[in-house]
């Protein structure tokens, strides 16, 4: 059974943004509010969670998972970016986007796409996410709470501790966005909008 966090969207309760972050590294799978729609997410070690997520999702291991990241310099440990890219994603940030960038040796395999050795990074615009990261101190493995057969991301923290109570840890319930991130592969060295979501692309094409 998922505990239920009702966590104040502009004060976030340091309390239970503690409570939540053990569970994460007790190796727990959470459902929790972003800028722009809810998330599942786990700590990047956690194999078991990544599996439960791909079985929440119904996701095959061609998946790509997001790094949801604090700040511009947690980020640049984990992707590697090149000087035009490098100001295209920092006047993009914090802010509804996802990039596609080449990984890092901190980045586990089993976290990168197989043959182009990338993965999804962001930065969220979110108080809560943000309280989130600066107690856990390294990024979320993060994928849309979009379940299967379902053509909209889950938006209400309640609904989301009914639906799925069984196969969560914790629920942090909260105000959130309700578009997923427009996604941007950079890692070619060109910028290509691979999904319009919450994000202007126009500034990417």
């Amino acid at each position: 059974m998922a505990k239920y966090f009702d966590v104040h969207p502009e004060n976030p309760q340091s309390r239970a943004i503690r409570q939540v972050i053990d569970i994460v590294r007790d190796d727990g799978v959470i459902a929790y509010p972003t800028d722009s729609c809810f998330a599942l997410g786990c700590r990047i070690g956690n194999k078991d969670g990544l599996d439960r997520i791909r079985e929440i999702r119904h996701l095959d291991d061609r998946h790509h998972f997001t790094l949801m990241c604090r700040d511009f310099a947690q980020m640049g440990q984990f992707v590697q970016i090149n000087n035009a890219s490098f100001r295209a994603v920092k006047a993009s940030t914090p802010g509804p986007y996802t990039f596609i960038l080449p990984a890092t040796r901190e980045v586990p395999r089993r976290l990168l796409h197989p043959r182009k050795r990338t993965v999804g990074v962001r930065i969220p615009e979110h108080v809560v996410t943000q309280a989130l990261l600066d107690e856990l101190g390294e990024p979320l493995v993060s994928s849309t709470l979009l379940l299967p057969g379902e053509d909209e991301p889950m938006t209400m923290g309640w609904e989301i501790k009914e639906t799925l109570d069984h196969v969560l840890d914790a629920v942090i319930d909260g105000e959130s966005g309700t578009e997923p991130t427009t996604v941007i592969d950079l890692s070619d060295g060109e910028a290509e909008v691979l999904r319009v979501g919450a994000g202007d692309p126009s500034r990417f094409e």
